[in-house]
C-alpha cells in the first residue's frame, strides 16, 4: 500500500517534534548524571580490581554502619612507620595522628572481589587447605589441630562502599555460627578495612600501632600473659581493632589508636553497646570484651567469654 504524501509529511513533523522533545530531555538527564559521578570520583577512592556496579541495597543506620558518604586518604606511613617500645619491647601508647582521627581507608583486595553484592562465604577444613596452613601462624605445639579448624572465605562491607572478600580461620564448630554473624553484618553494611590471615611475619614485626585487620585464629598467648589466647583455639574475633581499641591500665593496642578509646561519638567503624555486631555475636553466645569490668576490649568477642 502507498501512503499519501501528506501523511508522509505529519509523520515526518511528528517523529521531528518527539526526536527535539527526547533530546532535551536526554541532555539534562545525562548532565545530571555527569556532576553525579564527577562528585563520587572526586571523594570515593574504589579498588580498580572492584566491581564498580555495587551500591548498598539496605539503609544504614547510625553509628556502626556505612553512613559515611567517602573514604579518607591512606597515609603513606601505615604499616611501616615504627612506635616507641619499652625496655621488654613492647609498643608504647601514642596519640592518634590526625590522618587516622576518622578511619575510614579504602580496602587493599587480598582476594579476588565477589561477583556481586550478595553475601557469599566458603567454608573448608584448614587441614585441607595446605597453601593456607602454610601461611598461619599455627604450628606444632599450638593447642588445637588443622583439622580442628576452618578457613573460611566470607563477603565484607568496605569502608568505600564496596564488597569484598574476606578470609579468617575458626574452629571447625563455629564455622557456621560466625558465617551467619558475617551474614547478618553485611547484610547490615557494617564496614571493615581488612579481613585477612595473620601470618609469622605479622607476630615477629616491630610494632607500628596502626593495624585494623579483622581476624580470627591466631595462635598467640593472651595479652600480656603466658597461657594460650582464645584466639590460639579458633574461639575469638577481633573487629576493626583500630576502631575498637584494647585497655587495660595503661596499655592500648593499637599503640597509635588512644583516640578511640572514647567511645561517647559513635564513628563508623566502632562496635556499640546493643550495636548490629554485639547483637550478631550474641545471638550465636558469643560475649564482648566491650563489657568486661578489669579491662576493655572492644574488638574482641569470644565463645567462652575470655
Amino acid at each position: 500500500m502507498t501512503l499519501g504524501r501528506g501523511f508522509q509529511l505529519s509523520t515526518r513533523t511528528a517523529l521531528l517534534m518527539l526526536s527535539v522533545i527526547l533530546g532535551g530531555c536526554l541532555s539534562s538527564s545525562s548532565s545530571e548524571d555527569a556532576d553525579l559521578v564527577s562528585v563520587e570520583v572526586a571523594t570515593t577512592a574504589t579498588p580498580s580490581s572492584a566491581p564498580t556496579t555495587a551500591t548498598p541495597t539496605s539503609t544504614p543506620t547510625s553509628g556502626e554502619s556505612n553512613a559515611a558518604a567517602v573514604t579518607t586518604p591512606r597515609p603513606p606511613w601505615l604499616g611501616s612507620r615504627t612506635i616507641p617500645t619499652d625496655s621488654a619491647g613492647r609498643g608504647l601508647p601514642v596519640d592518634t595522628p590526625p590522618e587516622l582521627l576518622d578511619r575510614r581507608l579504602a580496602t587493599i583486595d587480598t582476594l579476588p572481589p565477589p561477583s556481586g553484592i550478595e553475601f557469599q562465604a566458603t567454608n573448608e577444613l584448614l587441614a585441607d587447605r595446605p597453601d593456607v596452613l602454610a601461611r598461619s601462624t599455627w604450628s606444632d605445639g599450638c593447642p588445637v589441630g588443622p583439622d580442628q579448624l576452618s578457613y573460611l572465605t566470607l563477603t565484607f562491607w568496605g569502608f568505600d562502599q564496596m564488597p569484598h572478600t574476606g578470609e579468617m580461620i575458626v574452629a571447625a564448630t563455629e564455622a557456621e555460627a560466625i558465617t551467619q554473624v558475617f551474614s547478618r553484618l553485611f547484610d547490615a553494611q557494617f564496614p571493615m578495612e581488612e579481613m585477612r590471615i595473620v601470618t609469622p611475619a605479622d607476630l615477629e614485626a616491630l610494632p607500628t600501632g596502626d593495624g585494623n585487620n579483622t581476624t580470627g585464629y591466631v595462635c598467640r598467648s593472651v595479652t600480656g600473659g603466658s597461657s594460650f589466647s582464645e584466639h590460639a583455639k579458633g574461639l575469638a574475633i577481633d573487629i576493626n581493632p583500630f576502631h575498637n581499641p584494647y585497655l587495660r591500665g595503661d596499655v592500648v593496642l593499637p599503640e597509635q589508636a588512644t583516640a578511640y578509646l572514647d567511645r561517647t561519638g559513635a564513628q563508623v567503624g566502632m562496635v556499640l553497646e546493643g550495636g548490629v555486631v554485639h547483637q550478631a555475636f550474641e545471638e550465636i553466645g558469643w560475649q564482648w570484651g566491650g563489657a568486661w569490668r578489669n579491662l576493655k576490649d572492644y574488638q574482641h568477642f569470644s565463645a567462652s567469654g575470655l
